[in-house]
């Protein structure tokens, strides 16, 4: 132990920062208009057991199809508003748990609020450019 940091801890920030890293880079390369998004999801799904980390994107690509999906469609047929933002997260998070997929729930409900809050002139332009982002961030990781 070095300074108080565990070899494990050590390991797990070293391999998120090494993807956040290059997911930035990649996107930047390809030009994708948001590459914030490769980063946090190459850091989010990032673990030291392969196997988790392959889990755990999974289920982040999971709550990125849903909820910019479910966002995008609601944007389209509703004006944005507080109102429209609480029931779009609710339907999100309803929508996981019935393809069983509730651990996906609360990030597919803040994708899906979020592009109904700040994306509505755009959604599935939005949307779609989510979801390759997220996908980037968790092939890295």
């Amino acid at each position: 132990m070095m300074l108080g940091i565990s070899t494990s801890g050590l390991q797990l920030a070293m391999r998120a920062g090494l993807a956040a890293g290059l997911s930035i880079a990649i996107a930047q390369f390809f030009k994708l208009e948001y590459p914030i998004y490769a980063f946090i999801a190459a850091v989010i799904v990032t673990d030291l057991s392969p196997a988790q980390s392959r889990r755990l994107g999974f289920i982040r690509i999971v709550a990125t199809v849903v909820g910019a999906l479910l966002g995008a469609a609601l944007s389209a047929a509703v004006p944005p508003g507080p109102a429209t933002v609480g029931v779009s997260i609710v339907l999100a998070m309803l929508a996981c748990h019935l393809i069983r997929a509730p651990e996906s729930a609360k990030v597919a409900g803040f994708i899906c609020g979020l592009v109904v809050f700040d994306h509505a002139s755009e959604p599935f332009h939005y949307a779609f450019f989510r979801l390759i982002e997220t996908v980037l961030g968790v092939a890295v990781a």
